[in-house]
């Protein structure tokens, strides 16, 4: 492979490694300060700003350009860290001009807020406020970083969220499991008194590990996602419009996605081999773009059950390009209803028995 071809590779790799080493910093708890060992005068801020740790504080009015990588995205707001270490929040006001570089005449491509991804590599320009945050007058990154973000953003996110629902479940798991331990220690003392309970009270012991043991299964398979309905939707020659059949089999999809519990929505564009590689790229994601907003629109699905979606382009054919109804195919956008195994296992039902109290799950 070239360094060329590999440039594209290392670089997802890198952002996906650094997103997820960022994500595991900010739920750690008393990380020590890396920085901690230089001097005040390694540390010196620019004029303009005060630096308290590892967050700059930006004056009052103060012009400021920051360069580095997103590292925190909220509703209005997002974090820079840039190559000392140091995080800059930058706000984002209606005014605030999101653009690529380079293009046509090098105007660059303008584009929503949205895009602004964990992950993305970005300058801006902008002036502080009275919170000492920068507020952003201009916004700029290139479109292979971009493209490197969404992918990133498209893996990570799902993992965070089931990382935080495991935790939960096993934090309600480990208070479970002391609640059992507890009724095990007075089940095994009632038993030791009465001289004729050991039975009874082992036969409790068997049933509540039997519980923990079947809650533990389901929740380690919370991460787990399997494909319930995958649909293939195409599309005529140079056009992401929905056709009339593409609509009813979304409309199909879309019903059933919303009768299943724990699911989450997959969304991948793609193209034929007609035209060039980048032109492919955009007319892919279009064509996922076009999907995402049909269901949406129209029948409310929300978007934290949709996977970002991504425009493959001429890439994973599954017909040959080379004819014209291997290229029809390859016009596509796949649609994958995947389901948390977790969820759809049945939660273990502890039922006591009256006659020699005994307790067993169904």
């Amino acid at each position: 492979m070239s360094a060329d071809k590999s440039r594209p590779f290392a670089k997802l790799f890198l952002a996906f490694a650094f997103v997820l080493a960022t994500t595991s910093l900010s739920m750690a708890q008393g990380s020590p300060d890396s920085r901690v060992n230089q001097t005040p005068a390694q540390i010196k801020p620019p004029t303009g700003m005060t630096q308290s740790g590892n967050v700059r504080t930006v004056s009052d009015g103060q012009k400021m350009k920051v360069e580095g990588v997103i590292v925190r995205r909220d509703a209005d707001t997002f974090t820079v860290r840039d190559n000392n270490g140091v995080d800059t929040v930058v706000r984002l006001t209606d005014s605030t001009s999101v653009k690529s570089k380079g293009g046509f005449l090098r105007s660059g491509t303008n584009y929503g807020t949205t895009s602004i991804l964990r992950g993305l590599n970005v300058e801006v320009e902008g002036r502080g406020d009275s919170s000492g945050q920068l507020v952003a007058t201009k916004i700029r990154f290139s479109s292979s970083d971009l493209r490197v973000a969404r992918t990133v953003e498209s893996r990570v996110d799902p993992v965070e969220n089931r990382v935080g629902n495991a935790e939960g479940r096993i934090e309600q798991v480990e208070q479970n499991s002391q609640r059992l331990s507890g009724q095990i220690d007075e089940l095994a003392a009632v038993s030791n008194a009465a001289r004729g309970g050991a039975k009874a009270a082992q036969d409790a012991a068997d049933a509540a590990i039997a519980g923990v043991g079947a809650t533990n299964e389901r929740i380690s398979a919370l991460d787990d996602y399997v494909p319930q309905e995958t649909i293939a939707i195409n599309f005529r020659v140079n056009s992401a419009v929905l056709s009339r059949d593409s609509q009813a089999q979304l409309d199909n999809i879309a019903t059933k996605a919303l009768n299943a519990k724990g699911y989450v929505i997959e969304v991948s564009g793609y193209a034929d081999a007609s035209g060039s590689v980048e032109k492919n790229r955009i007319l892919s994601t279009r064509r996922a773009d076009a999907v995402v907003r049909y269901l949406a629109e129209n029948h409310r699905i929300p978007l934290r059950r949709i996977v970002t979606p991504f425009g493959y382009g001429e890439s994973q054919s599954v017909a040959d390009n080379r004819t014209r109804e291997g290229r029809a195919q390859n016009r596509r956008v796949e649609v994958k209803i995947l389901v948390n195994r977790g969820l759809q296992q049945a939660a273990p039902v502890m039922n006591t028995s009256s006659g020699d109290g005994a307790s067993t799950p169904e």
